[in-house]
């Protein structure tokens, strides 16, 4: 069993508000866990503004499934446009 662990700083100059941050983050994150079947959750940052960390965790039989997997969720949130990714580790692990 492996189990991947992806951290994305995203950065959203377009919020003037934690409301909006929000509605952006929110989508995000709905659109990722439906459309990949990961757990997705907002991880640091939740009290500024324009600047969002979030979490992403897969668990599969092969490594290699489990990096393109993170690998398609991080390109597919790139091609959002909604932010911009300052940062994105990719941590695997076999327990």
């Amino acid at each position: 069993m492996f189990v991947g662990a992806l951290r994305m700083e995203l950065y959203m100059p377009q919020c003037s508000s934690l409301k909006e941050k929000r509605q952006i983050i929110k989508s995000i994150i709905d659109r990722t866990r439906h459309r990949f079947n990961v757990c997705v959750a907002e991880v640091d940052k939740h009290d500024l503004w324009q600047v969002c960390t979030i979490g992403i965790t897969c668990v599969s039989n092969s490594e290699s499934a489990v990096r393109e997997t993170l690998s398609h969720v991080e390109r597919s949130v790139r091609a959002m446009d909604k932010a911009e990714v300052l940062d994105s580790p990719l941590f695997i692990f076999k327990p």
